[in-house]
């Protein structure tokens, strides 16, 4: 069974580079490199450009969630790139006010993805699947409410590259990104890789950019109100997320591991 998984993801994953591949004049890894070379907001305005309509931007309304989405501002198109922000129903109250605060802004085109399956018939289904300390359970509750919703709507956008705003400072996991990747059967750019915690801050500060209402009391990353903690003496930056089970969400990584560790 494992076998044959592996098969269709290979087969999957070949398709998705055929039609990728067009788009791009060299190898993945050089393009990484030539990315790598880029600022940011370049790095989004190749994309664009390559990609026209089959790109997009994912955003968690997070704590940093503001530097991305203050870029899409500058590019310099009628139509600017579709935001899709995985809802997954458990957000603290703080992220919906900052979601409709950015929106506003930015003017944002944005698509709201969510879970078929509410958070009551989940939890009546399954229990609530964040509280057992369980890594399978984390991972079936993060497949639920993120992933299959994400990949959900990127399939009817027939999206070929997302750009999201993971940073290698972020997690162990993270560390040996590159700029761009496939992962799920596309393109994944992350323009912010090689940012640091205070590039982000005074990207916003001289912006004039508003924070995340929950940044004044000490969170340095936020998700689920459930799985999200202030920083203290015992935890920093995405330890303080899901009750130091997990550093990731599972929609940055390949639950397959065919594309190596890391991705």
């Amino acid at each position: 069974m494992q076998k044959e998984s592996q098969d269709n993801y290979t087969s999957d994953l070949r398709e998705s580079t055929n039609l990728a591949q067009p788009f791009l004049v060299k190898s993945i890894d050089e393009t990484s490199k030539y990315l790598e070379k880029l600022a940011a907001q370049d790095q989004l305005r190749w994309a664009h450009e390559k990609f026209d309509e089959k790109f997009v931007l994912t955003t968690s309304f997070g704590i940093q969630s503001a530097v991305l989405l203050h870029m899409t501002v500058a590019l310099k198109s009628r139509k600017k790139p579709k935001i899709i922000w995985v809802d997954t129903g458990y957000l603290p109250q703080e992220t919906y006010n900052y979601a409709e605060e950015l929106s506003k802004l930015f003017e944002l085109d944005l698509i709201v993805a969510q879970s078929p399956i509410s958070p009551a018939r989940m939890e009546a289904l399954y229990g609530k699947l964040w509280e057992t300390g369980e890594s399978r359970d984390l991972n079936k509750y993060h497949q639920i409410r993120k992933i299959e919703p994400l990949e959900k709507v990127l399939s009817e956008l027939d999206t070929l590259c997302w750009a999201s705003g993971v940073r290698k400072g972020q997690t162990k996991n993270r560390e040996s990104m590159s700029h761009i990747d496939y992962i799920r059967e596309r393109l994944a750019l992350r323009p912010l890789l090689n940012w640091t915690k205070k590039d982000i801050f005074y990207y916003m500060e001289n912006n004039d950019l508003p924070q995340h209402p929950l940044f004044k009391k000490g969170y340095s990353t936020v998700g689920d109100w459930h799985s999200s903690v202030a920083e203290n003496n015992n935890s920093k930056g995405r330890s303080t997320r899901f009750g130091g089970v997990s550093e990731e969400c599972g929609i940055h990584v390949d639950e397959n591991n065919f594309l190596g560790e890391g991705i």
